[in-house]
């Protein structure tokens, strides 16, 4: 880049080929002639409602969109709730029959094994 051209033009270089910083204002610059005019269209688009049209439904009102805010995340927390307890459920079902077969097994003697090798030719 050539020195002479900087782009900063609050830079100078002095006579000992150092650059400095001018304090001076840069001289401004007259256009020649009237200046051209500019014509801009601006545009204002209506806010988009569509938004509020489906929250609030066709004339439903506010109430609806309350009582979906208030109850949207209790049925979500019902429902979590509803399924951890079949969860549970589930479990000490599969456990309470894992524990009658096993005493079976071990308490019906030859009879419960036979018993049991028919059920699993069976399946």
């Amino acid at each position: 880049m050539d020195p002479e051209r900087l782009p900063v033009p609050s830079v100078v270089r002095l006579p000992d080929g150092r650059f400095a910083y001018d304090d001076t204002p840069a001289p401004v610059v007259q256009q020649q002639g009237p200046a051209p005019m500019v014509v801009q269209h601006i545009h204002h688009a209506p806010p988009d409602r569509t938004v509020q049209r489906i929250a609030l439904g066709s004339g439903v009102g506010a109430g609806a969109v309350a009582a979906g805010v208030y109850f949207g995340p209790l049925l979500v927390g019902v429902l979590t709730a509803m399924a951890a307890n079949l969860a549970i459920l589930a479990l000490l079902a599969a456990v309470m029959a894992w524990g009658v077969v096993t005493v079976v097994r071990s308490v019906g003697g030859s009879d419960g094994k036979a018993a049991a090798k028919r059920l699993r030719r069976g399946r």
